[in-house]
C-alpha cells in the first residue's frame, strides 16, 4: 500500500474512533485547537497518562483561561496546582515558557516547528506536536505511541533508542501535507487503544493488511528495547513537626533539583539517612516511604514529633498545611504521620 493511502485510511479511521479529549478539536474541524491547551497539555502528558492529566488540564485551564493569565500567575500557586503531577521541572519550564510567549511573542506562541523550538522546555516532539496539531503545519510528530507503531507497521527490530532515526524516517515518509494535525493525533490514538504494548487489537486495526509485524506474527514483540541498567537505591531523611496549634514545620525546596520549588518536609540529603535536626524536639521513627524516580529508587525514613509554640526551627517554617499542595513523595511522609494521630 502506498504511503498516501497508508495516511489517508488512518485518517478515515480517526474520523470516526478519535478520542474525546479537552484539549482537542473534533477531526477534520475547521477551527484550530488552541495552542495554548495544546502546549499545556503536551506538557502535561510528558511521562503521564491521559487519565491522570484530564482533572488538572481543567483545573489549569479555569484558573489560567489564556497564556497570559498562567505568566501573570505566582510561581507558588502553579507549582500548588501540579502538586501530585509529578516531573517538577515540567512545572518550572511551564511557568518560563508562558512569560517567554508574552514578553518576546507577544502573547502568541510562534507558528512554526522551528520558533516553537525556541522556547524554554519545549524539546523537539513538543515542537513538533504543537506545529502540527495547532497550526497543521506537517511536522513529523513522534511519541511512544509512534514509535510502537511504526516499529510494528515496518517490522524495524533494532532497539530503540538505537532505532529512533530508522522509526522517525518511517513517520516522516506518512505524515501528508493534508490534515497533519489530525495525523498526528491519529497514529498516538493508535498506538493507545489499538496497538498497544500488550496484545494489541490487530484484527480492528486499519493497518491490519500492510502490517509487516503482524503478517510475521511478532508484532507483540516490537519495538524491541536495550535493557535497562539498574536503578540504585538512594536514602535519606525528613522530619515532621506539628505544633500544638496545628501548624506544620515546612520548608520551600530549592528551585533547581527535583522537586524544586515545591513545598517540602525538612530533611537530608538523599545519600545519606539521618542528618541535623531542623529543631529539637522528641522525634520518633514512624517508618520508612518509598518512591521512585526516573534514575534512582529513593527510601525516606520518617521522623516525626509534636512540639510546643514557642520552638524556633533552624531550617523552614511552620505553616498551615494543605495536603494536595504537597509533592507526591512529601504527601507519602505525611500519610504515615496521619496514620500515627488521624486527628493531626
Amino acid at each position: 500500500m502506498r504511503d498516501e493511502d497508508l495516511s489517508r485510511t488512518l485518517l478515515e479511521w480517526y474520523d470516526r474512533h478519535a478520542r474525546t479529549l479537552p484539549w482537542r478539536a473534533p477531526p477534520g474541524s475547521d477551527t484550530r485547537t488552541d495552542p495554548y491547551r495544546v502546549w499545556l497539555s503536551e506538557i502535561m502528558l510528558q511521562q503521564t497518562t491521559v487519565a491522570a492529566v484530564r482533572a488538572y488540564f481543567q483545573r489549569f485551564t479555569e484558573r489560567w483561561p489564556t497564556v497570559a493569565d498562567l505568566a501573570a500567575a505566582a510561581d507558588a500557586d502553579v507549582m500548588a496546582e501540579w502538586a501530585g503531577l509529578g516531573y517538577y521541572a515540567r512545572a518550572r519550564n511551564l511557568l518560563a515558557c508562558a512569560r517567554a510567549v508574552v514578553a518576546d511573542h507577544g502573547g502568541e506562541f510562534p507558528p512554526t516547528e522551528a520558533g516553537l523550538r525556541s522556547l524554554p522546555g519545549i524539546g523537539p516532539y513538543t515542537a513538533a506536536a504543537i506545529a502540527a496539531i495547532a497550526f497543521d503545519e506537517p511536522a513529523v510528530v513522534v511519541d511512544g505511541n509512534v514509535e510502537r507503531v511504526m516499529a510494528r507497521l515496518r517490522h524495524i527490530e533494532t532497539p530503540l533508542p538505537a532505532a529512533k532515526p530508522e522509526i522517525g524516517q518511517a513517520a516522516a515518509e506518512l505524515t501528508p501535507a493534508h490534515r497533519p494535525g489530525d495525523y498526528a493525533q491519529a497514529v498516538m490514538d493508535l498506538g493507545a487503544t489499538v496497538c498497544t504494548p500488550r496484545k494489541p487489537a490487530c484484527g480492528i486495526c486499519p493497518w491490519l493488511d500492510p502490517c509487516a509485524a503482524r503478517a510475521m506474527g511478532d508484532q507483540a514483540e516490537l519495538p524491541q528495547k536495550t535493557a535497562k541498567a539498574a536503578k540504585p537505591t538512594r536514602v535519606g531523611t525528613v522530619w515532621l513537626a506539628r505544633r500544638a496549634d496545628g501548624l506544620w514545620l515546612l520548608e520551600d525546596r530549592p528551585a533547581k533539583g527535583l522537586l524544586g520549588g515545591m513545598w517540602g518536609w525538612p530533611g537530608s540529603d538523599w545519600d545519606r539517612a539521618g542528618g541535623e535536626v531542623p529543631l529539637q524536639a522528641p522525634w520518633k521513627n514512624i517508618g520508612t516511604v518509598r518512591h521512585t524516580f526516573t534514575h534512582f529508587h529513593l527510601e525516606l525514613s520518617v521522623m516525626h514529633a509534636d512540639v510546643g509554640l514557642g520552638v524556633n526551627p533552624e531550617r523552614g517554617s511552620f505553616r498551615p498545611l494543605v495536603a494536595e499542595n504537597l509533592p507526591t513523595l512529601m504527601r507519602k511522609a505525611y500519610g504515615l504521620a496521619e496514620q500515627k494521630d488521624p486527628a493531626g
